[in-house]
Formats: C-alpha cells, structure tokens, sequence
C-alpha cells in the first residue's frame, strides 16, 4: 500500500482472504481491498465505529466458546453470562436488521427473518466447494449460511459499518478456518473484468442502484465464464418488459430507483452477459417476515404499507414483490 494509507487496525483480520485472492493471482485486487478497507476504517471523525469498537471488547471472551451455523440460527455456544449485561453490549449495535441469530441463550429477534429468504434462495444454487461473492452481504449472516450449504470461502460486501461490526461480535467466536469475510465495499469497488468467483449473490441490491446495468455488469466481471448469479430483487407484476419508477419514494425508502417486470429483468441479463435464466421464486414480503421488534425498534414494513389496503405502499405503489432468479455468465463474449 502506498505510504499515506492507513493501516488497517488490528480487530479487522482479513489474512486468510488476502491470501486465497493472491494464491489465485489476483494481487492487485488484494492491495486495493486492503487499502480501501483501511481508509473507510480510519475516520476520525466517525465516532460510532470508535464505539463499536469499545463495545467488542466488553463481549465475553472467545476461550471456550465457538460460533454454529448448523441450522437457521447463527449462534455462539459455550458459558452462559449475565443476560441483562450482554443484552446491554449487544444492544449497542442496534438495528439488528438481518438474522435470526443468538448469543449464549439470548435470542436475537431481528427485523428481518433472513432465514426465510435463505430457505427460498439456497436452492437455486450448488454452493458445495464454491467460491461466493456476495454484494449487499449485510451482517454476514448468508455468508454462514452459505459455508453450511457447503461453500469453500465467501467474501461479502456492504458498505454500512454497523453491519460490519455486528459480523465482528460474531466473527470471532469461529474456532475452525475463517472462510466467511465481511468488507466494507461495494460492488464500484470491484476491477471490471475480475473473473475470480464461482457464485455471484445480490439480495435487495438491484433496485437501490441508479444504475442497474451497470450493478449486473459488475457482477458479470466478478465470475469466472461460466459462473452463476444469484438474483434476488423487487419485482412488479407485468408480463410485458416494463419498470417502476416511482416518483419519490417506495415504501418510504428514497433510494428504489428502478423495479421492473420479470421480462424486464431477464432482458437486463441477457444484455449484461448472462444467459440459461431462470425464476426461482416470486414471493410477496409480508408484516411476518419484516417487522419491527426488540432488537429492531425503529419503523419496519407494516408502517410503510397503505393501513387501508396492505397490497399497496403507503405512496399507492404496488406492495413489495420479490423475485429470485439465477442466471449463468456466458463463457464466450
């Protein structure tokens, strides 16, 4: 790294990844992850990220004690403490937004019920020995999931440094080889043709881009020829190639730029590389699956909805509808 960057600090160990990505050549991706890490991860202005920091170290300690992701709930499994206290440091990272997770006998009931999501997405794909890269990671809790369904290392993206930090609470309970990673990255962030990956997973990314061709591209660079995305995104229902746009917010969320049809969606892959696309799943997201709770106390989906008809948005738009596809990088260009 050149000689003003930063050094990236010591809690924040990404050894195993930075030495898989230059075993397969891949060095000058390498440098730039590291450098990027460190600059956004050395802000001194950012006070948050110095607390969460703060809070880590008032987590119990890691000696007899290990992390499962074995079913539904990622978990820390070993002696139990005082619940009241370790509630207090977990709550420090609220939102807790993705899960369900728990930690030694203390559920974590987040907003989202990203198991449910998992169950829908995790057979569109064989994952066994794979290499993943997934856009949007969050927390990191698909990563563990995506190690359980058999996946050989997972490097996650999400620019949100609270969702970095809730990883690390988790992270360092992992007694066996590290091989889930969260980075605090996009996908911009990305060399355009780096080719590295078997598995490309975008979950509730698409619709927040100004650009979409430009996110499926990015993706598209990522694989190997031949890889596989895995799409997961909201949908209008439409038979004809059309997009939403709305005309300020969706669901109260100013950032939903463009949601198209399924015929839209699949036109879009075809022009971005991709090829053998495939729908997956369609699945309206209901109050059951997101909501407020208490490890999630601001406004969830049930706020956002119309309270006179919850098969719209509260802007009149039509209600959350999500599709999951899985699309192959064409090996020729």
């Amino acid at each position: 790294m050149p000689r003003d960057t930063p050094t990236l600090p010591d809690w924040f160990d990404r050894r195993p990844l930075d030495q898989w990505l230059r075993q397969r050549g891949h060095d000058a991706f390498a440098d730039s992850v590291a450098e990027i890490c460190a600059r956004r991860l050395n802000q001194p202005t950012n006070g948050d990220l110095k607390r969460w920091v703060a809070a880590l170290a008032e987590l119990p300690p890691a000696q007899g004690r290990h992390l499962d992701y074995s079913d539904s709930r990622v978990r820390v499994v070993g002696p139990d403490v005082d619940p009241i206290a370790l509630r207090e440091t977990l709550m420090r990272f609220h939102p807790w937004r993705k899960g369900p997770f728990e930690f030694l006998g203390l559920p974590i009931d987040t907003e989202w019920r990203s198991d449910w999501k998992w169950n829908r997405i995790a057979r569109a794909v064989d994952l066994k020995q794979k290499s993943v890269l997934d856009v949007g990671c969050g927390n990191g809790y698909y990563g563990w999931r995506m190690l359980e369904a058999g996946a050989s290392i997972v490097m996650g993206l999400d620019p949100i440094l609270r969702f970095l930090m809730q990883f690390e609470v988790f992270d360092r309970y992992e007694t066996g080889p590290r091989r889930n990673f969260v980075l605090p990255m996009v996908d911009t962030d990305l060399p355009e043709k780096l080719g590295a990956f078997d598995v490309v997973f975008s979950a509730g990314v698409l619709y927040h881009r100004t650009s979409p061709i430009d996110h499926l591209r990015s993706l598209a660079g990522a694989l190997v020829p031949g890889g596989k995305l895995v799409l997961e995104t909201l949908i209008i229902e439409d038979d004809q190639p059309s997009v939403l746009v709305p005309e300020d917010r969706y669901a109260q969320m100013r950032n939903v730029w463009f949601i198209p049809s399924p015929e839209m969606l699949f036109r879009w892959l075809r022009r971005t590389g991709f090829e053998d696309i495939k729908t997956i799943d369609i699945t309206p997201t209901d109050t059951n699956e997101q909501r407020s709770t208490d490890w999630m106390t601001f406004q969830s989906l049930a706020d956002f909805l119309d309270p006179e008809d919850a098969s719209k948005t509260i802007e009149g738009y039509p209600g959350p509808i999500r599709a999951t596809v899985v699309a192959t990088k064409k090996k020729a260009e």
